[in-house]
């Protein structure tokens, strides 16, 4: 008898969505708690990333100094890949049924990361920046994968996967060039 009480409330519940936005009610196997909580934590994985690309191309305008070409060349294979990885962070977003942040407004209130230093920093200064930036990414990704494991939400645990696997290498490059000889 609980069962079919629950089940009507959220059918109710899915037909005054249908109702109010014309379109049925988000049924992928994870429940709106679960797609919420994961879509808030992608929601900050986006402003990380978004923020990370504007730091790396601000880099890759204003390096200067002696690893010039090296680094400009560097900086703007990163920021081609941060760039290439937003869409598809804000598309998981959108389809687990939630709005995607969009704005710098937005980005600036979810964002882990510090905004890019108003004077561009020396060459190596900016390394170690991005050497954090793409830790400070990393940890965030972390941070959301026991939620979308939990949730038996594989897209976004793949998702999150390849993102780990992308800036944990990219800091351990990036620290590379910090060592001394």
């Amino acid at each position: 008898m609980v069962k079919k009480t629950v089940k009507s409330a959220s059918a109710s519940t899915d037909k005054a969505v249908r109702k109010a936005s014309g379109a049925p009610a988000v049924n992928i196997g994870i429940s709106e708690r679960d797609r919420a909580a994961i879509a808030s934590g992608l929601s900050h994985l986006l402003a990380d990333t978004y923020t990370l690309y504007l730091t790396t191309h601000n880099f890759h305008w204003n390096v200067t100094g002696p690893l010039f070409n090296s680094l400009h060349d560097m900086f703007m294979a990163q920021y081609t890949e941060l760039w290439n990885a937003v869409d598809p962070i804000a598309e998981r977003i959108r389809s687990l049924g939630h709005v995607a942040p969009g704005s710098y407004a937005q980005f600036g209130k979810l964002a882990s990361l510090k905004d890019a230093p108003a004077h561009p920093p020396k060459a190596l200064e900016m390394v170690r920046i991005l050497v954090e930036g793409h830790e400070g990414v990393a940890r965030t990704a972390r941070d959301l994968f026991p939620l979308a494991d939990k949730a038996g939400d594989e897209p976004t645990a793949d998702l999150l996967t390849q993102r780990l696997t992308l800036h944990e290498q990219t800091a351990w490059m990036l620290r590379s060039l910090l060592e001394e000889q």
